[in-house]
């Protein structure tokens, strides 16, 4: 979907909090917009659940502001806030058959029982559960319980809704298929989601925008593509995905020394340290192992040391340059194994393009 066009659905403004002399949260504005699938990304510790807090009331801000579509809601109680949220618990009442939870907050806001009868029969059908209304959640699997703590948080049409790491607690297979789900549902009915995720190839899966956070701050905000292909700190580009992380210095006219290795850089605005240092990264699959042209600049020998067979492709371990032995990981599909003979020991041209290298400088901030 498009992203950042029209006024947003939900304003956080310079949030700060605090649980006694530790900051959760600091001095933390993010804008999200109607309709968007946003996920806040990063280790335990960092912020994400607290921030999701602060947004439903939960944890409220000790500063900053929230606002949701135009209303200020910093200071109002969850009860007043217009969301949905799902817990990675679930948190269904168990003496509830699924008809009943899905039902509760209809229930209590005294509708009309014959609309919730509807209301609860198009939600069973929407989350695949049709057949399965009279069982309590005990007879119920993982993945089916998290559809009706999904179809729950939806059944009174919230503006908002939270997803507190709601496929944490599945089995691998059930959570791939759910995610898909849920993403599909989301785009359905068209509700401004935000999920608090630590799982990396989960956030690149679903969301229009990643929010990375560390440390209470937000380190990036960007498309699933841009966070992994252009990650703003030395922190984005080690927790996102796999990344070579090559010590380097700097040398003259676009030119890094990694090792005895010289390598073509995009250097502008890069700050190195008092001793020249910096640090070149590498996407394991941006290494170059075929067509490679007389005159393409960085152009290694590089001998293979170890080969990881995972599926689709191998992880190669190559070794560059000679008495400093500098390694590096690449991505070889099966296709390259087969038809270049890559075996371990094997000596062979490789590529790092110049397009592809990210160079961070002293201060962990990226460049090229």
């Amino acid at each position: 979907m498009a992203v950042g066009n029209g006024r947003p659905y939900l304003s956080i403004r310079n949030v700060n909090k605090f649980f006694g002399g530790f900051q959760a949260l600091k001095d933390v504005s993010l804008d999200v917009f109607p309709g968007e699938f946003v996920c806040f990304l990063g280790p335990s510790g960092c912020g994400k659940t607290t921030l999701l807090r602060a947004i439903a009331g939960l944890d409220i801000q000790d500063n900053g502001s929230i606002a949701q579509a135009g209303t200020d809601i910093s200071a109002l109680p969850p009860s007043r806030r217009d969301y949905g949220i799902v817990f990675q618990s679930y948190a269904l009442f168990p003496n509830l058959t699924v008809a009943e939870n899905i039902a509760y907050g209809l229930v209590n806001l005294g509708r009309d029982k014959a609309a919730i009868r509807a209301r609860v029969a198009e939600l069973v059908a929407l989350v695949s559960l049709r057949g399965q209304e009279s069982k309590y959640p005990a007879q119920l699997s993982g993945g089916q319980q998290q559809r009706v703590a999904l179809a729950r948080a939806i059944a009174m049409s919230p503006g908002l809704l939270l997803l507190d790491e709601p496929l944490s607690a599945l089995d691998a297979r059930v959570r791939i298929n759910l995610r898909g789900e849920l993403k599909h549902l989301q785009r359905r009915i068209g509700v401004t989601t935000i999920m608090v995720t630590h799982d990396q190839e989960e956030a690149l899966a679903v969301a229009d925008r990643i929010v990375v956070m560390n440390h209470g701050v937000i380190e990036q905000v960007g498309r699933p593509d841009e966070v992994y292909r252009n990650p703003a700190t030395a922190f984005v580009a080690d927790f996102v995905g796999h990344m070579n992380f090559l010590p380097a210095t700097r040398g003259d006219s676009g030119v890094v020394r990694v090792g005895g290795v010289e390598l073509r850089a995009d250097l502008a605005g890069v700050t190195a340290s008092s001793g020249g240092a910096i640090t070149v990264c590498l996407r394991p699959e941006d290494v170059q192992v075929r067509g490679l042209q007389p005159q393409q600049p960085n152009v290694l020998q590089a001998e293979i040391t170890s080969l990881e067979f995972l599926g689709a492709f191998c992880r190669a371990e190559l070794r560059l340059g000679s008495a400093e032995d500098l390694g590096l990981a690449a991505d070889f599909s099966i296709n390259a194994m087969r038809d270049l003979d890559l075996r371990i020991g094997k000596m062979i041209p490789v590529a790092l393009p110049p397009d592809r290298l990210r160079v961070f400088d002293a201060e962990g901030s990226a460049h090229g």
